[in-house]
């Protein structure tokens, strides 16, 4: 199958995007990289088959300016990992394979297990009840449906409250996969009962100012995910699998994986 027979992928449009025009005054390629990256760190990358590609065109009509400074952002985001570039393509959001995703939830699990540490022996009382205030809503099982986005402003709040501006900068970058992971598995298996349990835990190891505690629990925390999607995230390659079948058609996915050939 030759490119142009291959079906349409998706192009995301200012509304999904959700990018609100830049102010003129500013210095464009700045902010239009700050844009994009808070549109493209806020989506979900895994809960669908079709690639995410972004059209400059829609981008520059939804944020106001021409496609200097867009394509200027783009090159910042794709040297950091968030798109990648496809001749006679476009740019498409990166997605992570399956062992990928391991690794990075596993370095994740270092990162904030560190945090949970300093946040036990620098975060404020005040900080520590908003946490706890925050779990509380689920601490009954109800509201489950609502529990994805707190689950991911838990996490949030344990890098803030490290007090750690190298944390946060090396945790920054892999947000936008963490973010989505979290949310598409957190509702399987009943993650959702077991990850307010574990909260709990940390929030506890806080107020006691536990620090080995709170250490050792966030990183089991993570890790825990690590095992979830190491089990249950065959889901992850099958949509790479399908991307590279909708660029190269289906009989490519035998040189793809030379092994499913012989078979």
């Amino acid at each position: 199958m030759s490119e142009s027979s291959a079906r349409p992928v998706e192009t995301l449009d200012r509304s999904t995007l959700n990018v609100p025009r830049l102010d003129t005054g500013s210095t464009f390629r700045r902010e239009a990289y700050a844009a994009l990256k808070r549109a493209i760190t806020a989506m979900d990358i895994y809960d669908h088959p079709e690639e995410i590609r972004l059209d400059e065109r829609r981008l520059s009509e939804g944020l106001g300016v021409s496609r200097t400074p867009i394509r200027e952002a783009m090159t910042l985001l794709e040297q950091e990992g968030f798109v990648r570039t496809r001749p006679r393509r476009g740019i498409f959001v990166v997605r992570k394979t399956k062992r990928e995703l391991v690794e990075m939830i596993t370095v994740m699990a270092a990162l904030e297990s560190m945090a949970a540490r300093l946040a036990a022996e620098r975060a404020g009382g005040t900080e520590i009840a908003d946490l706890r205030r925050l779990m509380d809503a689920f601490r009954a099982g109800e509201r489950l449906a609502e529990y994805s986005d707190a689950n991911i402003a838990f996490h949030q709040a344990i890098i803030r409250m490290s007090g750690s501006a190298l944390l946060a900068e090396m945790t920054e970058n892999l947000f936008i996969h963490m973010r989505a992971i979290r949310k598409i598995t957190i509702h399987q298996e009943n993650r959702a009962a077991r990850s307010i349990t574990d909260h709990f835990g940390i929030i506890e190891a806080l107020e006691r100012r536990d620090s080995e505690l709170a250490e050792r629990l966030a990183r089991e925390h993570t890790l825990g995910l690590a095992a979830h999607v190491e089990q249950h995230g065959d889901f992850l390659d099958a949509l790479r699998d399908d991307e590279w079948r909708r660029i190269h058609g289906p009989e490519s996915q035998n040189n793809r994986h030379p092994a499913k050939k012989r078979e």
